[in-house]
């Protein structure tokens, strides 16, 4: 009896670890995907200004509506 205890703990124990190291790589995969994201942009506004143009960077102002 004591052996099926200790296999279905040995199991639930394979189950836990499996699922953290579930979870980390989709947590490293996420975080790949926004860094991915995150240097095209740089290097959008980086080809940009190199090419000489001054817009590359729109600035939003607030709209200013009299009250």
């Amino acid at each position: 009896m004591l052996r099926r205890s200790d296999e279905i703990e040995q199991g639930e124990a394979r189950r836990t670890n499996a699922s953290m190291g579930l979870i980390v790589i989709l947590l490293l995969a996420i975080a790949g995907v926004l860094l991915v994201r995150e240097l095209r942009e740089k290097s959008r506004i980086e080809d940009c200004l190199m090419q000489g143009r001054r817009n590359c960077i729109p600035i939003e102002t607030p709209s200013h509506q009299p009250g």
